[in-house]
C-alpha cells in the first residue's frame, strides 16, 4: 500500500509522515531535503537555479516511487512526484524564473516517468492558510527557508487548490490542519487517525 502526503512549505508533512507511520507501522519515505545540492542556491537565486532543482525532485521522487512499488510494504511518501510538477515547476514557470523552453523539456521528462508509475492507493493533503505556513516555517528556523516570500507561498497555495479539485488518480484526504495541532493536541492527532483509518479500510 502507498500512502502519499501532498502540502505546501510548512504544512506540517513530515511531522504526519512520521506520526501516521509510527502508528499504522508504515515505512516512511521522506523528501531529499538536508541531502539537496541544489535548495540554498535556489532560494537565493531562483532564476538560475530553478531547473536544476526541478530536475533533481524529479529523479529523486521517481527513484523513491520505483522503490515503493518494489518494496511490496506498506509505504507513506512525503510529498509527491506529481506536486513537483504541478506545483512548484508549473509555479515557477509562471514566474518567469524557468523558462518556457527549460519547462517543456521538464514536462517532456515528467510525462515519461510518470507513465511508468503508479499513483498513491490514497492521497492525504494537508490544508493550511499562509499565517499557519509562515508560523510553521519561522518555528523550524531552516536557514534557507529564511528567503521565501508570501507571494510564492500564496501562488503555491492557489496552484494546490487547483490541482486539489481536478485530482481523480486515487483517493484523496483533505485535512485542514489551520485549527488542528496534531503535534501538542493528542485529541487532533486522533482525530486524524480516525479519517486515515476510515479511508484505508475503504481501500480494499
Amino acid at each position: 500500500m502507498h500512502i502519499a502526503i501532498a502540502g505546501n512549505i510548512g504544512a506540517g508533512k513530515t511531522t504526519l509522515t512520521q506520526l501516521l507511520a509510527k502508528n499504522f507501522r508504515w515505512k516512511p519515505q521522506f523528501e531529499s531535503v538536508d541531502e539537496n545540492p541544489y535548495l540554498d542556491d535556489f532560494y537565493n537565486d531562483m532564476e538560475k537555479w530553478a531547473f536544476n532543482l526541478q530536475i533533481y525532485f524529479l529523479g529523486s521522487r521517481f527513484n523513491q516511487i520505483k522503490e515503493i512499488r518494489e518494496s511490496g510494504e506498506n509505504i507513506i511518501q512525503d510529498r509527491t512526484i506529481h506536486e513537483d510538477a504541478h506545483i512548484f515547476a508549473s509555479n515557477l514557470h509562471d514566474m518567469g524564473l524557468l523558462m518556457t523552453r527549460d519547462y517543456e523539456n521538464y514536462l517532456t521528462v515528467f510525462d515519461l516517468m510518470n507513465s511508468f508509475v503508479q499513483a498513491p492507493d490514497l492521497l492525504i493533503y494537508l490544508r493550511a492558510s499562509i499565517p499557519t505556513l509562515v508560523k510553521q516555517i519561522q518555528l523550524r528556523g531552516r536557514e534557507y527557508e529564511s528567503s521565501i516570500s508570501i507571494e510564492y507561498l500564496s501562488r503555491l497555495n492557489d496552484k494546490y487548490e487547483e490541482w486539489v479539485k481536478t485530482y481523480d488518480e486515487g483517493k484523496l484526504l483533505i485535512i485542514d490542519v489551520d485549527n488542528l495541532d496534531f503535534v501538542n493536541n493528542p485529541e487532533d492527532l486522533s482525530f486524524i487517525y480516525d479519517k486515515v483509518d476510515a479511508e484505508i479500510n475503504g481501500l480494499f
